[in-house]
């Protein structure tokens, strides 16, 4: 069954031939409403717990039609939900040929919580990936994951070619762009460098992100997700959006330090692009090389660009490094 929005309304859908069955209602979840722009659709995927992720779906312009686009979906980081993604870049990619689109995990943005106190785990989370791509894509995707999304992204790669697991559990991709991500180690080690090498850093990344400072103070903010020549105001509005993004903790921090390191992908079949913005001030150097080296691949750091990359006043490049890997992917 698929869902999709008009308005205030949700209408259930049979995805076999699309006829509308009911319309019901839906409670607004993020008290800060995302407008959606020209071209993209608010959507609902009803996971098989019963409980709906929200996806944003921008569909490719018609440029090349022998050329085969594979379809890009995109997996936010902490604090933030689907929306990240809708503001410039599923216009570029679309606008270049591509179908996106672009998920909220449970609890975050417009999707539903499940009873508990986080969200998920990295398992949980990659699953509920896997199950929309399973139900709603037709062929390999790229998948693009932004920080923590990165390594939810990890997790889903760990799983491809694993004999214990049904093959339909995790569909097969055409590649993956991992920005500003995670190393699958987690971030312990770069906690620890920053309070061996930056304890001033340190005390603010901890305050901004783990104490939730970024919400209350527009300077943190600032300094935490984005470069400081982005305008005020252009920062206000997307820290109002995060702060409703989040309904709930992404996961248990200790459960997951726990789980890592994700399991290595020796031979991985399809191609892996590490990106990173040169003014990260979450995920350091070392920790984009040390991704980049599990994977076998040199990483691209992106100049003037800070941790929000899809969001930044430079926004444009690093969708253009992610369009021109994508225009070397066969098609």
């Amino acid at each position: 069954m698929a869902v999709c929005v008009s308005g205030s309304h949700t209408i259930f859908m049979n995805r076999s031939n699309l006829k509308t069955v009911a319309v019901l209602i839906r409670e607004k979840k993020m008290g800060v409403q995302y407008d959606l722009k020209q071209g993209q659709s608010r959507n609902f995927h009803e996971l098989p717990s019963g409980l709906s992720m929200e996806v944003i779906v921008q569909k490719g312009a018609e440029i090349n039609k022998n050329v085969e686009y594979p379809p890009l979906v995109f997996v936010h980081g902490s604090y933030h939900a689907a929306w990240c993604w809708a503001e410039h870049w599923l216009p570029f990619f679309s606008s270049s040929g591509y179908d996106c689109y672009a998920v909220s995990l449970l609890g975050q943005g417009e999707s539903d919580a499940p009873v508990d106190s986080v969200a998920g785990t990295l398992q949980t989370h990659a699953r509920d990936v896997a199950d929309f791509i399973c139900r709603n894509i037709r062929s390999p995707p790229v998948l693009v994951g932004h920080s923590f999304g990165g390594l939810i992204i990890q997790y889903y790669i760990s799983n491809l070619g694993n004999d214990n697991l049904k093959e339909d559990l995790f569909p097969k991709l055409k590649g993956a762009a991992l920005v500003c991500s995670v190393p699958p180690s987690g971030n312990s080690g770069i906690v620890w460098r920053y309070i061996l090498s930056k304890p001033i850093t340190a005390f603010k990344v901890t305050r901004s992100l783990a104490a939730k400072a970024f919400q209350t103070s527009l300077p943190l903010c600032k300094e935490t997700f984005f470069s400081a020549t982005m305008e005020d105001h252009v920062v206000k509005r997307y820290q109002e959006l995060m702060k409703v993004s989040s309904r709930m903790p992404m996961f248990d921090l200790r459960k997951l330090n726990a789980s890592l390191p994700v399991p290595s992908v020796p031979n991985c079949p399809f191609e892996i692009l590490v990106l990173g913005a040169k003014d990260d001030f979450i995920v350091d150097v070392e920790g984009l090389k040390e991704t980049a080296k599990f994977y076998g691949v040199s990483p691209v750091c992106v100049e003037a660009v800070a941790h929000d990359i899809m969001l930044d006043v430079a926004w444009e490049r690093g969708a253009e490094v992610i369009l021109s890997w994508l225009n070397g992917l066969e098609k």
